[in-house]
């Protein structure tokens, strides 16, 4: 297995595995794919701003990303990030999605970011664990703010702190 940082020539594989997502699961809300225009300004846009993406190969094939941007608009988010991970159906429980993440949190650590956002769907219990497992703490749940499917989604969110200076931790 090797973790890399992603290069445009992989944006098809990762816009595979979002389509994946977003048309055979709720662990995204979305009901429409992104082009692989779009996706490519999204990653670009992201790289530019000093954010990363990463990949996954296993056997020499994609198997999943990581990437992250600012958590929301505006100079007094700038500290805090929000990731999104995903991973073919058969590279999970095989230690994949901890390496990715490990890297990427390092790079936004290095990068000055101070903590680290994960949005993850209520209907996704193994996501839930697998970000506990890494250290993040549920801080909020969302009650039906995503529709997918004719049922109404919760959203939780799992906070991480990069920084070892942060107060009262």
């Amino acid at each position: 297995m090797t973790v890399r940082h992603a290069t445009q020539d992989d944006y098809p594989a990762i816009l595979e595995l979002w389509k994946i997502a977003i048309n055979d699961t709720l662990i995204t809300f979305n009901v429409t794919s992104k082009t692989l225009p779009e996706l490519t300004d999204m990653l670009d846009t992201r790289h530019a701003a000093g954010r990363a993406t990463f990949v996954a190969e296993k056997d020499g094939r994609l198997v999943g990303f990581a990437s992250y941007d600012q958590f929301r608009p505006g100079p007094g988010y700038a500290p805090t990030v929000e990731h999104s991970i995903m991973l073919a159906e058969g590279a999970r429980g095989h230690g994949l999605g901890r390496a990715l993440m490990n890297v990427l949190e390092d790079h936004a650590r290095n990068a000055g970011h101070h903590s680290i956002i994960a949005g993850v769907s209520g209907a996704n219990p193994d996501g839930i664990a697998f970000h506990a497992a890494l250290g993040y703490a549920r801080t909020a749940m969302l009650s039906q703010v995503g529709f997918k499917w004719d049922q109404w989604l919760d959203l939780h969110l799992m906070q991480k702190f990069l920084s070892p200076d942060t107060p009262g931790r």
